[in-house]
């Protein structure tokens, strides 16, 4: 991993994970503590994309700070839900208990409604700015039906679909499931200056998808000890992914082709955009 994109991802991660804290800090109940604990521990990936593109456009890091949070409290909300015994059943996530299992289900759902309206809070604060209201809307479509709960909708029926799902379906359902909160994340904060988005978009698409791929390659490859979560469960499940469709070796080979199409969308913005190429490469060598 790039020096200068390690030190930013753990900054993004640190400022994200504080402002949460601070959010939930004063609320004695049970279900704060959940939600703490589904915060703690990601990579931050989101965040720092929505702090690297307004670092782009001029805008203030301290406004910017709060849809990276935002966007980080919604992702871990999907999480917690997806762990559920109703959906995913997994009892380990990020090296830790699940919510549900560490609390109850009751807990766990609630955590993730919380935190899902608290990500709308962060996006919606008066102090990012006049444009608060469209990062609000794109932040709907990405997480609803048309973007992330579509997505995952589509995942679970395909577990149990007569057929298994081809190459084009899995891609549209990944460019919803992980694709739409990557997307939304890296083009936050030209929407929050006002400006083009589109650069940041078509390097989020790829983005997006390779990131899926490798996590398909991990799920193969991977060690759970790193990972912090259970491997080789797709396999078991009789789940088409991007390995079992492709190869082990094709899937890697397209997941570097999409990080370089991702590399070549930022071209706009020059070297100032190195760190974000870094972001890229870093999403088909990570071990975890």
């Amino acid at each position: 991993m790039a020096e200068g994109f390690a030190a930013a991802l753990a900054q993004a991660g640190r400022e994200t994970q504080g402002l949460l804290r601070e959010r939930l800090a004063g609320h004695d109940l049970p279900v704060a503590r959940a939600m703490e604990h589904a915060v703690a521990g990601g990579k931050g990936l989101r965040g720092f994309l929505v702090l690297e593109g307004a670092r782009l456009h001029g805008v203030a890091r301290e406004a910017a700070l709060l849809p990276a949070a935002g966007i980080e409290a919604l992702h871990a909300y999907s999480l917690v839900h997806d762990d559920l015994p109703a959906m995913d059943d997994d009892d380990l996530r990020r090296g830790r208990p699940t919510v549900h299992v560490a609390w109850d289900e009751a807990t766990a759902i609630l955590a993730g409604d919380a935190l899902q309206t608290l990500a709308f809070e962060l996006c919606a604060d008066p102090d990012v700015g006049p444009h608060r209201a469209d990062l609000c809307l794109s932040l709907a479509r990405a997480a609803g039906i048309a973007g992330m709960v579509g997505g995952q909708a589509r995942d679970i029926m395909a577990e149990t679909a007569a057929m298994p799902l081809d190459i084009d379906q899995i891609t549209v359902l990944q460019q919803g499931k992980t694709g739409a909160l990557i997307r939304w994340s890296a083009e936050a904060g030209a929407v929050m200056a006002g400006a083009d988005p589109r650069p940041l978009g078509r390097y989020a698409a790829a983005l997006g998808l390779a990131f899926q791929i490798a996590d398909d390659i991990l799920d193969v490859e991977g060690d759970a000890a790193k990972l912090g979560k259970a491997v080789r469960k797709d396999a078991g499940a009789g789940k088409a992914t991007f390995v079992s469709l492709l190869g082990l070796d094709a899937a890697k080979t397209r997941a570097a082709e999409l990080v370089e199409g991702a590399c070549d969308a930022l071209s706009p913005y020059g070297a100032e955009a190195a760190t974000l190429r870094d972001a890229a490469r870093f999403v088909i060598a990570r071990d975890n």
